[in-house]
């Protein structure tokens, strides 16, 4: 490996910190379009001198979907890199500043993933600075929707996975070195139950109560953890009624389903069917609705080829690497899902994601975009070679 690149980003550590800072600094909750697209405009200010195409796309509802090529990206054969610049913080939280201590940096997606479209950033600058960057065919997404299931973006990444031999996902590293070479699925559903309006005051022995039905569908629901291999179910949001002296005429709750296989989560919505079909209350309907949902990201045998390049490129760097299964979902199901073999988690280290106690491990920073570069400039030599698998993609 040269020495070059990794000089490059010794020198521009507080460089890199001043950029995060910058991002982190912009509110960019999921719906907050302008704070998104403030964002993106940071980041193109960011990378205008190197050499690579950008191609921004906007959307109505959420902000635009930016998509960087270097000079060698084609329609096949690329290394795809994918970061999102929202935020699961929405526009009027108080969780709304950054700083720092000696050791670590604090502030709204600066883990989740800010610092991971930091390090993009500085990769591409680092290979660009040894004239590296031209001589790969690098494709980078940074798309605006990813903490809501990527709804307008997720069909860019799946037609961008289906032109590349391999992708790179920044989603923040685990405290012990974890890179992540499989996730399990989500699936987003919610449940609606219909009622008969009535007077509370008013004796009825047969109430058609919406929440009364509905809070039996609830506990049979959360019943089903532990039912299924490696699967569990959260009904996490309620909603109904008007007042309390009114019986309930709607109700609905929200649900979150995380599966390791297909085969477990076709049994769970057969279980959930005869859930939602069963009369809780006298007079009370109900319907299931689908609101999202990605599929699994298996650890298949090509991820794990993929994880041993991160692997000989941590060990060539003294960077720590594990290889790591994570229940939670990002855009590297979707790249999963097109066939295209993903490594997530590479971004820097830190913890308490989605929470107002979000930080990085600021050393981590530097190291994570070093083992970025080497996982590129490895990979590179292996697409040329033809043994970037030990059959073709």
């Amino acid at each position: 490996m040269e020495t070059a690149p990794m000089e490059y980003l010794e020198e521009r550590r507080d460089e890199m910190l001043e950029l995060l800072k910058d991002i982190v600094s912009i509110q960019s909750g999921t719906y907050n379009k302008p704070g998104v697209n403030r964002v993106c405009n940071v980041v193109l200010k960011a990378i205008e001198a190197l050499p690579v195409k950008t191609t921004r796309l906007e959307h109505e509802q959420y902000g635009d979907t930016l998509i960087l090529s270097a000079n060698m990206a084609g329609d096949s054969g690329n290394i795809l890199m994918v970061g999102h610049m929202d935020t699961v913080f929405p526009a009027d939280t108080d969780f709304n500043r950054y700083r720092e201590d000696e050791r670590k940096a604090y502030g709204p997606g600066v883990i989740d993933m800010k610092g991971g479209i930091v390090a993009v950033i500085y990769a591409l600058k680092a290979l660009d600075s040894c004239n590296m960057l031209a001589k790969i065919p690098l494709r980078v997404i940074f798309n605006s929707d990813e903490e809501i299931g990527s709804p307008v973006s997720r069909e860019i990444i799946a037609s961008e996975a289906q032109k590349s031999a391999m992708a790179l996902v920044l989603e923040c590293g685990g405290m012990n070195g974890e890179v992540v070479t499989g996730r399990k699925g989500r699936l987003g559903l919610e449940i609606h139950v219909r009622g008969r309006a009535g007077h509370a005051a008013k004796p009825s022995i047969e109430k058609s109560s919406a929440i009364l039905a509905l809070a039996h569908k609830i506990i049979d629901i959360e019943s089903l953890n532990n039912t299924f291999p490696e699967l569990t179910v959260n009904v996490g949001c309620i909603k109904g009624g008007i007042t309390p002296n009114s019986i309930p005429e709607s109700a609905m709750a929200a649900i979150d389903i995380r599966f390791s296989t297909e085969t477990t989560l076709k049994a769970m919505k057969i279980r959930l069917e005869e859930i939602n079909e069963r009369v809780d209350a006298v007079g009370t309907t109900s319907r299931l609705v689908e609101v999202g949902n990605r599929p699994a990201m298996v650890a298949t045998e090509r991820n794990r080829e993929l994880f041993h390049i991160v692997a000989e490129a941590g060990e060539r760097l003294g960077i720590p690497v594990v290889e790591e299964f994570r229940s939670g979902g990002s855009d590297a199901n979707i790249i999963a899902a097109a066939g295209t073999p993903v490594i997530d988690g590479l971004g820097p280290i830190g913890n308490h994601d989605h929470s107002d106690r979000e930080y990085m491990v600021k050393d981590s920073l530097l190291d994570r975009t070093k083992l970025l570069v080497s996982i590129i400039e490895l990979s590179r030599q292996r697409l040329l070679s033809g043994k970037l698998f030990r059959q073709s993609v």
